[in-house]
């Protein structure tokens, strides 16, 4: 039995169905869903060629060379990717921009192929004005922000909580002078995406109350979307209080560990270890002039003979004299600075677990 085209968007997103993406490559690098897959009817060449047909000549000329460009064996060996998705995702949809002439192409090419395939009515322009709807859904709700020092634990709490929502996730970025990872950033259109998505399954698990980090506008080169930025300048905020010891813990296994562990599982051993220290010089470059040139070079070198000895030896005991002023001297007097502003928002406070308890309650 052939299933219909596909308009319950809410669906799609909370049960994670696969899509198959007909756009161009170009389309998709600039912003996708979390569960697409890009299997483009054209390249983007192609695509190009075909829109300077259309403006020229109309529609009928533009899908006459569309079939030419798009034929024998390049045809087929497009078709037998998009049946082998098909086949490995039964219950998923296809879908082009506005689910237009490029998913009718595809899904009569998939019935000519024997498999009948259904689309997602109005495409990707319909599913993501569904999401950017969302976001702005869930910034008119009840919302609460979890806020501490680096090195805290926010951005773990935010991922305990059942109404917690990880923008720093999203963005795929930790919000820091250290925080990229090993793989690039999303573009602005996939955080939005997956941020949206993270809301339709709270709200789907009946969640009114959300949990933020404490964030500002920007997340590396992300931008929080306008509507949830204004709403977390008057949310209620809960800070966690840990002592410095058990912050700098969970700063080596963000900076050091697992960033050390990545870089090499993605790059390989030598190339690995060159790229990690590359990164934590980056890091500390990029807040160089805070620092002070004096107090960068003392700590840049610090860091370079902690990075030589965890190499060597595999000892963590160096990143210590790194460390401990970054947060101490840097980090520390900067966030309180700030959180100080936003002192007549504090409603609670306590170490991590108690601001954990608190903010649970609030669901």
């Amino acid at each position: 039995m052939s299933r219909p085209n596909c308009q319950d968007f809410r669906h799609l997103f909370v049960n994670d169905t696969p899509l198959m993406d007909m756009r161009a490559p170009i389309e998709f690098q600039q912003g996708a869903f979390p569960t697409s897959t890009s299997l483009p009817l054209m390249t983007d060449d192609e695509r190009a060629a075909v829109g300077t047909c259309y403006k020229n000549s109309g529609q009928d000329a533009a899908i006459v060379l569309g079939h030419k460009l798009v034929n024998g064996d390049v045809k087929a060996e497009r078709v037998a990717q998009w049946k082998a998705f098909c086949e490995a995702n039964p219950n998923g949809y296809l879908y082009c921009f506005r689910g237009g002439l490029r998913s009718q192409i595809t899904q009569q090419w998939l019935k000519e192929a024997g498999i009948d395939y259904p689309f997602i009515t109005g495409g990707y322009k319909a599913l993501r004005r569904y999401l950017v709807d969302t976001i702005d859904d869930v910034a008119t709700k009840q919302m609460s922000i979890v806020a501490g020092n680096t090195g805290s634990g926010k951005t773990i709490m935010v991922n305990v909580l059942a109404n917690g929502i990880d923008l720093e996730g999203a963005a795929h970025h930790r919000g820091s002078s250290f925080g990229s990872y090993v793989t690039r950033q999303r573009t602005q259109i996939a955080f939005e995406n997956d941020l949206a998505v993270q809301m339709l399954k709270k709200l789907d698990n009946g969640i009114e109350h959300f949990v933020f980090e404490d964030e500002g506008k920007n997340i590396g080169c992300a931008t929080v979307p306008l509507s949830i930025n204004r709403a977390m300048q008057d949310a209620d905020i809960a800070v966690i209080d840990d002592p410095i010891d058990v912050r700098l813990a969970r700063l080596l296994d963000d900076y050091v560990i697992k960033m050390q562990r990545d870089y090499v599982a993605h790059y390989g051993e030598e190339q690995g270890w060159v790229l990690f220290a590359e990164y934590l010089e980056k890091g500390m470059f990029n807040i160089r002039k805070r620092l002070g040139f004096e107090r960068y070079e003392v700590m840049l070198k610090a860091q370079q003979h902690a990075v030589k000895v965890m190499q060597t030896s595999g000892s963590l005991a160096e990143h210590d004299a790194w460390l401990a002023p970054l947060l101490e001297q840097y980090y520390d007097p900067m966030y309180t600075y700030q959180l100080d502003k936003k002192a007549d928002r504090i409603v609670f406070r306590g170490d991590y677990h108690q601001v954990q308890e608190w903010l649970a309650a609030r669901r």
